[in-house]
């Protein structure tokens, strides 16, 4: 696996992460087993959907999201949803399959960069707040505010102080979105550690893909602990009543990005609502925090 390394991207990096510093058990998971496994042994399931089986839910849903959609633009609705995890826990590939047959001008996908000078001098939610919907609009934040508590943390982007200072406010201001009458919701995709670094050297090797990979993502290989530090406190301070979490276990993307859509459809009574469709949620994929494991 180690040939060429100097032909792929920061050099081979992850490549050489896996044969010289992975733990044993992480290593051999990842070397025996087959791209169709699930890695993770406390995933509930040992495969990966079947791709038929996933075209055919997949199918359903994409009718009752366009309903969704009509709704929320016929009654002037507002909705704000966010998708949070850890480098390739699968947030971009969920939120295509949420929004491939959705109206670009009815649904936004809002993707940040890193803070500009100015962004730097102001309020730290200021700049997603000019995002936020309008009457009859949904904005999806692909990453969002919660950049500060996980990320931003773990590499020192910002100090001590302003983490705390995060914590201190962020329940605050999500309740005066909900006051506004924003519907609030917020999605952590669950990757296990085996998974994660399969994507990424899956990535590595993708001509096509490879733009995906950063510093970050090289430099956060041996930060995991550190992470999930950061992500157990950030669940326990920020997950209340006006903006709860919704944690979905994203090893096989196909049945997560099923259990994203039908999670998001579940939090509303929109017109013409199939539930046999939309209530087929695999609880042992989706709920709150306490089936975040690490």
């Amino acid at each position: 696996m180690i040939d060429n390394m100097s032909s792929l991207p920061f050099d081979g990096a992850i490549s050489r992460f896996l044969m010289e510093e992975a733990p044993a058990d992480l290593k051999a998971l990842i070397l025996e087993g087959d791209k169709k496994d699930i890695l993770d042994e406390s995933y509930p399931y040992r495969r990966i959907l079947p791709q038929k089986n996933y075209v055919e839910e997949m199918d359903a849903l994409q009718i009752e999201i366009a309903k969704f959609q009509s709704w929320v633009q016929g009654t002037g609705q507002r909705v704000a949803i966010l998708f949070e995890g850890r480098d390739a826990a699968g947030k971009g590939g969920s939120i295509k399959a949420t929004t491939q047959n959705l109206n670009p001008r009815v649904t936004r996908v809002v993707a940040l960069s890193k803070p500009t000078e100015k962004e730097r001098g102001e309020w730290y939610f200021q700049r997603y707040v000019q995002h936020f919907p309008s009457a009859g609009t949904i904005t999806i934040f692909d990453r969002s505010w919660y950049n500060r508590a996980v990320v931003e943390r773990v590499f020192r982007f910002c100090d001590e102080e302003q983490v705390q200072k995060f914590f201190v406010q962020v329940t605050e201001f999500e309740k005066m979105l909900a006051d506004e009458g924003i519907s609030l919701i917020k999605i952590w995709l669950n990757v296990g550690r085996a998974e994660q670094l399969r994507r990424f050297l899956k990535r590595e090797r993708d001509p096509i893909k490879q733009w995906k990979l950063s510093s970050i993502d090289i430099k956060g290989l041996s930060l995991w602990g550190d992470y999930s530090a950061a992500i157990q406190e950030n669940f326990k301070r920020t997950h209340h009543d006006k903006g709860p979490w919704c944690v979905v276990r994203s090893d096989d993307k196909r049945r997560a990005r099923l259990a994203v859509i039908r999670h998001i459809l579940s939090q509303f009574e929109y017109d013409f609502k199939d539930h046999d469709i939309v209530d087929a949620v695999d609880r042992n994929l989706l709920g709150g925090p306490d089936i975040w494991n690490g």
